[in-house]
């Protein structure tokens, strides 16, 4: 393909965020950064510099002190801001606006407001009511919440007192709760009574019941009422109604503990496939500036934009979405199905709520086609400039499809880096050309490179995709992992002082990216490394397929594809359709990357956060336990791949 499917007008680049930076940096350095390579690689070679100055030219509240990067040719081991002082919950409230902070829809169920003021008092009687208990420097706040303003409200006066905040979604079974949160022993739970999902309400008390048994630390269970107006919160161990937790504080001026750069923030969590969830824990300055920098330089938002990422709290693009605030955004929140009623609610929001940002996964827009909706037709999304995906990599088909069928005038910005740094490798430039199939850039600051078994840089051919400079928003540690043992095994043992983040990815001539899928999931047949997004692309063009997985079988001393296939309602694989799927797939990639065994099957288990699990599925198909398939949303599904007569056979 030799043009783009979307340019920015010479009035977009001239009035956006990037340029002015670019032209306040030349300014304040003395440089002549004419583009935004030039700018891309002064923010490699001269990073302390660029960190600094986003800090400031970004308005951000803190003192970084003096030194921008001791030890900066360790990693791990390099100390950003090491004498800095900030809180994440300040910045965060300072940029809120003064009208909607934020908006909130729970499918066509519940619908409510907050502005600016609203929320710093709901924060203001929630920190008030946290410190009564004791809540200080370094506890642990956890909540199995909705995406919904108390969450929000919760996780900010948490952060306002230096405490530590982790959160996944009501959805997560007993054993998958206690996984996560009994690692870290929080003092305070955060729950609702229930939630709703597709039309109807899930009750969640007894299930939270059921967790306290196993978290012997948590002295207050705060109830926040969702479903019922007033929830009996009898059966749960001290437990409390949100509304009687606050009750005894009227909103006050807030305070804010000032902390190092790198104090732990945010505890997420690994999907937990193949063992207990590790809890990489995060540091208020790293993942503030990094934020910020991919919201302001990357997305082009400003204040009085209005900001939605459909997102569950057990996913990193919650923490990514609520640090919008420190922006000025208006944050929209969403939670529920993204099809509940009728298949439009979120392009529904969009209109209804003047959404700039829309953010949403690779397997939401694949739905969206294969649902045969067609939003571009029902729907102005006439304020909408920045259509993201993220969760895993777009098809390049599915790009033609957002500009035919959802907007024409949109900077889409496919965007891919993980929970590991709550942040982007490769993400948006909304200065530059969409190229079919490829995220844009690596992100300021970034020093991504693809490499070779070798360790050596390759273009135009697929690699692993490292890091191989530091940057703020590398994970503080593992949670109990004192001798930093497990951190470093994660992320720095294939390739000394770099690091390796396990994606296998292609820069492209146009200085863009392509991700192939998990470098541990990468197929080998005959020794050749085969992406799985590879064949991804082929198949589910094809409209007889909703869904497939693609594995490889340990088969004759060698490694053998084997592609997993979930079919229209009502069709069963026969070998016209087989023929038509291996022909598709040996035309437009290689022999190689032909499957040997086609399977059907109705579902394929996928993580919390919507990810499908290859390596869940591979282990089921050879035999072996899965160590944790309380991480999995749906792990029936896993039933489906065990034991297959197709597969034991040539």
């Amino acid at each position: 393909m030799d043009q783009p499917l979307w340019s920015p007008s010479e009035e977009h680049v001239a009035a956006s965020n990037l340029t002015a930076f670019r032209e306040a940096a030349n300014a304040r350095f003395g440089l002549r950064l004419t583009d935004y390579a030039d700018l891309y690689n002064w923010s490699i070679a001269g990073k302390e510099d660029f960190w600094r100055f986003l800090w400031d030219w970004a308005g951000l509240k803190g003192d970084l002190g003096a030194t921008a990067l001791a030890d900066g040719d360790k990693m791990p081991g390099a100390q950003w801001f090491p004498d800095a002082k900030l809180n994440y919950a300040e910045n965060l409230l300072a940029g809120a606006p003064e009208g909607d902070a934020v908006v909130f829809w729970a499918e066509d169920k519940v619908k409510r407001r907050w502005s600016g003021s609203d929320l710093k008092a709901q924060v203001s009687r929630l920190q008030q009511a946290l410190k009564a208990m004791g809540v200080g420097k370094g506890d642990r706040i956890a909540a199995v919440m909705p995406n919904m303003p108390e969450t929000l409200a919760a996780m900010i006066a948490t952060t306002s007192l230096g405490a530590i905040w982790s959160s996944c979604s009501p959805d997560f079974g007993v054993q998958g709760i206690v996984d996560r949160f009994g690692q870290i022993e929080p003092t305070v739970l955060f729950a609702p009574d229930a939630y709703w999902y597709n039309g109807k309400s899930h009750d969640v008390r007894a299930k939270i019941a059921e967790v306290l048994k196993e978290l012997p630390t948590v002295k207050r269970t705060v109830v926040v009422p969702y479903v019922n107006e007033e929830p009996d919160v009898g059966g749960i161990r001290d437990g409390v109604r949100y509304t009687d937790f606050i009750a005894p504080h009227e909103p006050a001026e807030l305070t804010f503990e000032r902390v190092p750069f790198n104090h732990p923030m945010f505890i997420l969590y690994s999907s937990g496939t193949t063992g207990k969830p590790k809890c990489i824990v995060h540091g208020t300055g790293g993942t503030l500036i990094q934020h910020v920098k991919e919201h302001r330089l990357h997305c082009d938002l400003n204040r009085d934009d209005r900001f939605f990422y459909f997102t569950t709290c057990g996913w990193m693009m919650w923490n990514w979405l609520v640090t919008g605030l420190a922006s000025g955004t208006t944050l929209l929140l969403y939670d529920g199905s993204p099809f509940a009623p009728t298949g439009n609610i979120l392009f529904d929001y969009a209109d209804a709520e003047r959404m700039t940002l829309f953010g949403t996964s690779a397997k939401f827009i694949q739905q969206v086609e294969k649902s045969g909706l067609e939003p571009i037709k029902t729907h102005t999304l006439d304020t909408v400039r920045t259509i993201t995906s993220t969760g895993s990599p777009l098809m390049p088909e599915n790009f033609e499809f957002v500009y035919r069928s959802i907007k024409a005038d949109v900077h889409l910005a496919s965007i891919s880096g993980g929970t590991d740094i709550v942040s982007c490798f490769v993400l948006g430039n909304p200065i530059a050309p969409v190229w079919k199939g490829e995220l844009q850039t690596a992100g300021l600051g970034m020093a991504v490179e693809a490499f070779d078994d070798n360790g050596h840089a390759v273009r135009g051919d697929k690699g692993e995709l490292v890091c191989t400079r530091p940057f703020p928003s590398m994970p503080v540690g593992f949670w109990a992992d004192p001798d930093g043992k497990k951190y470093r095994s994660a992320y720095f043992e294939r390739f000394e002082n770099i690091w390796t983040h396990g994606d296998f990815i292609e820069q492209t001539e146009h200085g863009g990216w392509v991700i192939y899928g998990r470098s541990d999931a990468v197929l080998n047949p005959g020794g050749v490394r085969i992406g799985t997004a590879e064949i991804y692309r082929q198949v589910e063009q094809l409209p007889d397929i909703m869904e497939a997985v693609c594995i490889g079988q340990e088969w004759d001393n060698d490694v053998r594809v084997i592609l997993f296939v979930v079919l229209r309602e009502g069709l069963t694989l026969d070998k016209t359709l087989e023929d038509t799927i291996r022909k598709r797939i040996k035309d437009n990639c290689s022999p190689r990357h032909v499957p040997a065994k086609i399977v059907q099957v109705s579902d394929i288990p996928r993580t919390r956060s919507g990810k499908i699990t290859e390596l869940a599925v591979r282990d089921a198909v050879h035999g072996r336990p899965i160590k944790n398939t309380e991480a999995l949303a749906n792990p029936q599904a896993l039933d489906q791949f065990r034991e297959r007569g197709e597969l034991a056979s040539s």
